[in-house]
């Protein structure tokens, strides 16, 4: 998928919907830290915050050992000026899951910056499985969505970023407006670019988004080198996962480092897209971690 920086074009400034300010004023800097760790056979997780972001209780329907949870944001979105910080540790042998009920919005902004910034923490032999619902970016947002990620030798994630540009079932357009996309492994891999609605050379040519409203990421990321049968397994597995769904011909994977397996997936809508990275974690978690997939529950309300 290519990458591009662009600079953000002017535009005039609009007059924002009362309901969107009021319910993203009390966001400009809430933080929720969790650390997940064994008790036993079991993980636990423990939790604090400031500001209305939140994780609902622990479950545990594929057994002790993985701990799911469901990140809530009431108040639904982010406008220009809003932080959500997002801190995840995960001790040494711990497995947790970590999901979302719906998108993250990112509303229009006056100019402020809407950042969101998740950093993903894995101490030695732990595992993490980060399956958040996509970021949809309003025509007009000025948004950030920022995944620094620390991985202990031995330590392994898999995970996803799914972006939706516009609201097109509401013949809503992605015409104004940035986002800016940073996911790093540091010293390993690192995705990074600038998507600015004024940039119809990225949005429409074949080489760029080619027109399509959603873009996606599935990543394994391991915290020591995959040897190669088993890296060659896991690019396999996504390949054929690819060319058995309808979005092969805009969807690839590759291992751009010894321990990082990508997948990128460009698609018109979201729905689409997600259904693929379902499969391709379904396919990771078989070839990786010998592990039958579970559906979270939030996923089916």
């Amino acid at each position: 998928m290519a990458h591009a920086k662009t600079t953000a074009l002017p535009w005039p400034r609009p007059n924002w919907p009362t309901r969107i300010k009021h319910r993203t004023q009390s966001c400009p800097g809430t933080r929720l830290d969790l650390n997940y760790r064994t008790d036993g056979k079991r993980t636990v997780v423990r939790h604090s915050r400031t500001g209305p972001l939140r994780v609902l209780q622990s479950l545990y329907p594929q057994g002790e050992t993985v701990c799911h949870n469901v990140l809530i944001h009431p108040p639904g979105g982010l406008v220009g000026g809003d932080t959500l910080n997002l801190a995840v540790q995960v001790q040494e042998g711990a497995h947790g899951l970590i999901t979302t009920p719906g998108a993250t919005r990112f509303y229009r902004s006056e100019g402020e910056v809407a950042l969101q910034h998740s950093h993903l923490h894995l101490h030695t032999g732990a595992r993490l499985q980060w399956l958040p619902q996509e970021a949809i970016c309003y025509s007009g947002c000025i948004a950030e969505n920022r995944v620094p990620l620390q991985l202990a030798p031995c330590a392994e994630l898999i995970g996803w970023d799914i972006t939706a540009l516009g609201l097109p079932h509401a013949k809503q357009p992605f015409i104004r407006g940035s986002l800016r996309q940073h996911i790093e492994f540091p010293g390993v891999w690192m995705e990074r670019g600038t998507i600015n609605a004024g940039d119809q050379r990225l949005l429409r040519s074949p080489v760029g988004l080619a027109g399509q409203n959603c873009m996606a990421t599935a990543f394994f990321v391991a915290g020591s080198t995959l040897d190669r049968q088993r890296r060659q397994v896991a690019l396999d597995c996504a390949r054929q996962t690819i060319a058995e769904n309808t979005l092969s011909t805009t969807s690839g994977a590759t291992s751009p480092h010894p321990q990082v397996i990508v997948a990128r997936v460009l698609a018109p809508l979201m729905e689409p897209a997600m259904e693929l990275l379902r499969a391709l974690r379904i396919c990771w978690l078989a070839a990786l971690w010998g592990s039958a997939a579970t559906t979270p529950r939030i996923w089916a309300t």
